[in-house]
């Protein structure tokens, strides 16, 4: 069915805007999953704020020019849906990672952060990252760590006195 230039313009400047707040992106050939699949993983990529977008090729190429998603151009065969991750980098890596487990016929054809290009077998590089409630969970533990530490060692001194003075009382009880 034939775009008209406006819808064209339209689709192209939604993607472009999408791919420039987007921290990474995952593309996929989704050929032979069925639509009331793709319903549920546009519903799950709305709960982790991951916008999937399925657009002509010639669309998507256009779209991504000036972006830091330019070097996914040569993965732009065949049917493709692009998986931007919006404010978690590894969102869009673990949610098509684990639709790819479930669907056999969903391939996971690569993926780009900051303007790299890793292919398929990167995915877990990108999908095993923290969220980010979980690195501020890290980094609350280790700035906590020090603090704990230093408590816990001026804690100490007078737990050691109270021992030194019960050990003299009952060295002296015992002597009497």
């Amino acid at each position: 069915m034939a775009i008209r230039l406006e819808d064209k313009k339209a689709i192209v400047a939604e993607v472009n805007e999408t791919a420039g707040g987007a921290l990474s992106v995952v593309l996929a050939d989704y050929r032979g999953v069925t639509s009331g699949d793709m319903t549920a993983l546009r519903a799950k990529a709305r709960a982790e704020n991951v916008r999937l977008k399925v657009v002509r090729n010639n669309l998507a190429k256009i779209a991504i020019r000036g972006t830091e998603f330019e070097c996914i151009d040569e993965l732009l065969v065949g049917p493709t849906i692009l998986a931007f991750s919006m404010e978690d980098p590894g969102a869009a890596a673990r949610l098509l990672k684990d639709f790819a487990k479930e669907k056999d016929a969903f391939d996971i054809k690569g993926l780009a952060v900051g303007g790299e290009l890793m292919g398929a077998d990167q995915i877990d590089r990108l999908a095993k990252l923290p969220t980010r409630h979980e690195a501020l969970t890290m980094l609350a533990a280790v700035t906590q760590a020090p603090i704990t530490k230093l408590a816990r060692t001026l804690n100490e001194v007078p737990s050691k006195v109270t021992r030194a003075v019960a050990a003299v009382r009952d060295q002296k009880q015992e002597a009497a």
